[in-house]
């Protein structure tokens, strides 16, 4: 039995194929294309060539993909959706999408506040207007065909948020795609419901890219993998389950290159620095997983508050274009020639001086004729790598959050630019299948399940409030697709809120399994 993983990136689609022990079988580097699934079934194709293996033998098929990113970014291929906020009288002085950039706010063909809603202890601020609901769901139909709801403290109470969804479907039919805050954001009613409505406009990128994927691989002979997508708290869900939120797919690349690292490593515990050809990514592995951000996440514009993971990027990659000033000082990117590389670095025959070059003329890398940089003085190269090396170790410092060293662990096809020495890592690690350890990062994920309520510890005693959390994210695991036996609690988190009434406490519990 293999694992198909495949990372689509903006400039390579990586592949990978690992066996039923976890070992990689064969990897390619595939530049990505317009049309993301020529650049997939290429990869595909490349991959299976090379590996010459039974194609029904592939069982399990992952992709991390930045399509629902890129959709938001750009602001392209984004559906027009409808949204319903329940908290009238509460909520009305904040209208929603008050802070959205003006170029994408047209994504919200109409938008109503009705009253409804409950404090932060679950008391009910007012009744649901069920009428107003109607009446609104009535006037969207056959104009658009995704809701976003949102409701004032619904990670407290989701009733009213599931009787819209009712409503809704009762109004609009069975086809309707719904979005609920409750299952899609965290404490705050603006990011939350942000979050919600970018969920709703992303139904139609995430059908394009799950039936397209599947339609890639079947044209290849792969047609017995079960097709799973990656999320970006660095676990899968299946393709039904990406297009329900495909929001969680936002920044898996970064997450696949941290998972990637660690099982290629074998640590659990390091700072992942992922390079590629524009741009490097930090992240953290922790217990075997990336650590979440601990603040709101703006993306696109739009600031949210749904999972993310906690990276730092900087302007610095393989391609990034370095320059000498006229006083003697050297700086390098934060522009690049990108997937133009092998066009325009000086070792591949171009005009343009990059960081690669630098790295071949110290001696670092192998890429290229070497020959072609001998010319450049080692004054010039070393003052480029000293520039390179410190925004590195600020990057190690951005990410630590104490002043103790800390194992760091180098993938990315850029990485070849960095030094082996840093201030700040007790050791700097490059495992093999480096370059590819993001499509690996997505073909050995495990199914998780995610639980968040707040609890008041008064009312529950804390142990028994963590139990009951532990076993509702272990069932949530399972109903995944993970298989019960190999579940286990990777993160438990329990803060108290000390601005809420009584010893109330926001509790998280996260549960990673196997596939089935």
């Amino acid at each position: 039995m293999y694992k198909l993983g495949i990372d689509v990136g903006g400039t390579n689609t990586d592949a990978v194929l690992i066996d039923e022990r976890l070992q990689v079988i064969a990897e390619v580097k595939h530049p990505t294309t317009g049309n993301i699934f020529d650049g997939i079934m290429g990869a595909v194709r490349a991959l299976l060539d090379q590996a010459q293996v039974d194609r029904s033998q592939i069982r399990q098929a992952m992709l991390g993909t930045t399509q629902c990113t890129n959709a938001i970014v750009e602001r392209k291929n984004l559906a027009k959706i409808g949204l319903l906020r329940i908290g009238a009288p509460a909520t009305v002085g904040v209208p929603p999408m008050v802070d959205w950039p003006a170029d994408i706010q047209f994504i919200c063909q109409k938008s109503a506040i009705i009253g409804g809603g409950f404090e932060y202890d679950g008391k009910q601020l007012a009744p649901l207007d069920e009428e107003a609901a109607r009446a609104f769901f009535t006037e969207l139909k056959g104009k658009v065909q995704s809701i976003a709801i949102s409701c004032v403290f619904s990670t407290v109470r989701a009733d009213h948020e599931q009787r819209a969804a009712q409503i809704c479907r009762e109004v609009m039919g069975e086809d309707v795609h719904i979005s609920i805050s409750n299952e899609i954001g965290s404490m705050g009613l603006i990011e939350r419901e942000n979050a919600t409505i970018l969920n709703a406009a992303l139904y139609k990128v995430a059908e394009r890219f799950t039936e397209g994927f599947a339609y890639s691989l079947a044209q290849e002979g792969v047609t017995q993998a079960e097709i799973y997508l990656s999320q970006n708290d660095g676990t899968l869900m299946t393709m039904e389950y990406a297009k329900r939120y495909p929001i969680l797919t936002v920044a898996c690349g970064p997450t696949n290159s941290i998972r990637g690292a660690s099982y290629l490593s074998r640590r659990n515990n390091a700072i992942i620095i992922d390079v590629g050809g524009t741009t490097t990514d930090f992240g953290v592995i922790q217990a075997g997983f990336p650590r979440e951000s601990g603040v709101a996440v703006t993306i696109g514009g739009v600031r949210t508050n749904f999972r993310m993971p906690d990276v730092y990027s900087i302007g610095l990659g393989g391609g990034s274009i370095v320059r000498q000033r006229e006083d003697g000082s050297v700086t390098v990117g934060p522009d690049s020639v990108g997937y133009e590389i092998t066009q325009k670095a000086l070792v591949f025959g171009g005009d343009t001086l990059t960081a690669t070059d630098i790295a071949v003329r110290l001696g670092m890398a192998d890429v290229g004729d070497a020959s072609k940089v001998a010319h450049l003085s080692e004054e010039l190269a070393v003052k480029a790598m000293s520039v390179i090396r410190e925004m590195v170790e600020e990057g190690i410092d951005v990410m630590k959050v104490s002043s103790d060293d800390l194992d760091v662990i180098l993938v990315g096809g850029g990485s070849i630019i960095l030094p082996e020495k840093l201030a700040g890592a007790r050791s700097v690690t490059k495992p093999a299948f480096f370059g590819t350890a993001n499509a690996i990062g997505s073909a050995i994920s495990k199914v998780s399940g995610n639980y968040e309520a707040l609890v008041n510890y008064d009312e529950l005693p804390r142990e028994q409030a963590l139990e009951r959390a532990k076993r509702e994210a272990i069932e949530m695991a399972v109903a995944s697709g993970a298989i019960r036996e190999t579940v286990e609690i990777i993160e438990v988190e329990d803060i108290p809120l000390a601005y809420y009434p009584g010893n109330t406490c926001r509790v998280k519990v996260k549960a990673a399994g196997e596939l089935r």
